[in-house]
């Protein structure tokens, strides 16, 4: 990997039984999660994704460009949710550039979206190269 590196897109499909599943594996049984009354009862448009599920498919992107080299560092600031339809899924995009290579690290600038939006804000990763 070198600096400017593109890395090609990765798309993960997020169904609401994907939510379920993530609800109990994480022990995080929000209702905006799982139940569009709630989610839209409390401003949100609907049933939204786990902020670290969305987070964890980013993890899932660097495995596969990096061929499972040691993760340093992964993180970002959650700014949009990612709406997962009652029918179909919600397609998160993961994008990357490989910004610097220096010491044996590899660090990764990254884009998440989904329809087009940004929804994670800053996101990067680290990896031991």
């Amino acid at each position: 990997m070198n600096p400017g590196d593109a890395l090609g897109p990765r798309t993960f499909a997020i169904t609401r039984a994907d939510l379920v599943a993530y609800a109990e594996a994480a022990g995080d049984p929000n209702p905006i999660h799982q139940d569009e009354e709630v989610a839209r009862s409390v401003g949100l448009p609907g049933v939204i994704a786990h902020g670290m599920l969305t987070l964890g498919l980013v993890g899932r992107a660097v495995d596969e460009w990096t061929g499972g080299a040691e993760v340093v560092e992964l993180g970002c600031k959650f700014t949009q949710p990612v709406v997962v339809p009652a029918e179909g899924a919600a397609e998160v995009v993961v994008a990357g550039t490989v910004k610097t290579v220096a010491d044996g690290l590899v660090t990764l600038a990254l884009e998440v979206t989904c329809e087009g939006t940004k929804v994670l804000g800053m996101p990067r990763a680290v990896v031991r190269g």
